[in-house]
C-alpha cells in the first residue's frame, strides 16, 4: 500500500493513496458535458484535479468530506500543482476518517486559547473587554476548529485560532513601539476581525460558504453580533466605545472593494487592516515557498497579483 501524502510525491510521478475530497464544484464543458473540479487534501496541503465526463452516479457519490482511493499522477499546470486523475472509488470499508487527512497548525488548540483569553484580560476598557468575552464565551469551541479563509491563507482546522494569535503578537509589538496606540480597541479589534468566519463557513472541513457567508459576509455578521451584544450587556448602541470597536470589524478589509463598508478612520482600525493584510500574505508565501527547492521560484501566487517568489539557492545559504 502506498502510504505517501501527496506533496511527498515527486512531480510526474504515478501514486494510488488514500486522500480527502476537501470541495468540489460541478461543471460543464463547452459540449455541455459534466466535469468534476476537486480540491484534494492530506495532512501535507490541498492540491486541485479534474475529472472529465463525470457519470451522474459519480457526481452523486465523490462529495466534500468523502475520502477516496485516488489512483493518477503529481503534475503541474500552469505553474500550479494538481493531480491527473486516472480512477477513484470511495474508501468505505478502511476505517478512516476524515481526521486523518486534516491540515494542522503548528500551535495546539490548548495554547491559542490561553493566550487569546490572557491577551482579553489586556483589555482595559470594560465595555470593549465585557464585549469580546461575551462573543468569545459564544464562539469558544467553534472558533478554534474553523480556518482563517477558504484557500488564500491560514486555511486549515484550526487556521481562524492560529491567525488571530499570530495577529495579536504582531499588534503587542506593535503597540509596545506606539504608545499612541489604544490597546483595548487594538486587541478587541483583533480578536473579532475574523470570529464571524464560523458562521461564514457551512463547517470547517468543506471552505464552502454557508447561506449567510454568501449574503452577508464576515464582516457585516460581526458588526450585528456586536450590536446585539452591546444591547444584552446594556449598552447604547451609540456608546462611543461600540461605535468605535464596530468601526474596527468593518474597516478591517481597508478599501470598499475588498469588502469593508468603510475605510479606517481610527488609528487603531489603520493598524489592524494593515496586521491582518501582512499576517494572510506571509502565510500564503511561506505555503507556496515549502514546495520549492531551493535556487528556485514558487508557482503563481492569486492572491498576490500572480506573483512568484523566490527561495535563496544553496550558494546564498553556504555563505550564511
Amino acid at each position: 500500500m502506498d502510504n505517501r501524502r501527496i506533496y511527498d510525491i515527486p512531480k510526474q510521478e504515478k501514486f494510488e493513496i488514500y486522500i480527502l475530497i476537501k470541495n468540489v464544484q460541478v461543471l460543464k464543458d463547452r459540449n455541455d458535458r459534466e466535469y468534476m473540479a476537486f480540491t484534494f487534501q492530506d495532512k501535507s496541503g490541498t492540491i486541485v484535479g479534474m475529472y472529465w465526463s463525470a457519470l451522474p452516479e459519480e457526481v452523486k457519490k465523490f462529495t466534500s468530506g468523502t475520502i477516496v482511493r485516488l489512483r493518477g499522477m503529481r503534475d503541474i499546470y500552469n505553474g500550479q500543482p494538481q493531480v491527473k486523475i486516472v480512477q477513484m472509488r470511495v474508501a468505505e470499508e478502511e476505517g478512516l476518517s476524515p481526521n486523518d487527512f486534516i491540515i494542522e497548525g503548528p500551535i495546539s488548540k490548548e495554547e491559542m486559547q490561553k493566550e487569546i483569553a490572557d491577551t482579553i484580560k489586556e483589555i482595559v476598557h470594560p465595555k470593549i473587554r465585557a464585549i469580546v468575552q461575551t462573543i468569545m464565551s459564544q464562539y469558544r469551541e467553534s472558533f478554534y476548529s474553523y480556518p482563517a479563509a477558504k484557500s488564500h491563507h491560514h486555511a486549515f482546522i484550526g487556521g481562524l485560532g492560529f491567525h488571530t494569535l499570530s495577529m495579536l503578537r504582531l499588534a503587542k509589538a506593535i503597540a509596545n513601539q506606539y504608545p499612541v496606540i489604544d490597546k483595548s480597541l487594538l486587541y478587541g479589534g483583533v480578536i473579532l476581525h475574523d470570529a464571524a468566519k464560523v458562521i461564514e463557513f457551512k463547517d470547517p472541513l468543506s471552505g464552502e460558504y454557508s447561506l449567510e457567508g454568501n449574503l452577508i459576509g464576515h464582516i457585516s455578521l460581526m458588526g450585528q453580533k456586536i450590536s446585539l451584544v452591546a444591547k444584552q450587556l446594556g449598552y447604547q448602541q451609540k456608546d462611543e466605545a461600540v461605535v468605535l470597536l464596530k468601526h474596527m470589524i468593518l474597516a478591517h478589509h481597508g478599501e470598499y472593494e475588498y469588502g469593508s463598508p468603510v475605510r479606517p478612520q481610527l488609528l487603531e482600525a489603520e493598524v489592524l487592516h494593515r496586521i491582518d493584510d501582512l499576517d494572510a500574505k506571509l502565510n500564503m508565501i511561506e505555503n507556496h515557498l515549502k514546495e520549492v527547492e531551493p535556487g528556485h521560484f514558487s508557482s503563481k501566487i492569486v492572491g498576490l497579483e500572480s506573483r512568484t517568489f523566490y527561495k535563496p539557492g544553496d550558494e546564498y545559504l553556504q555563505d550564511k
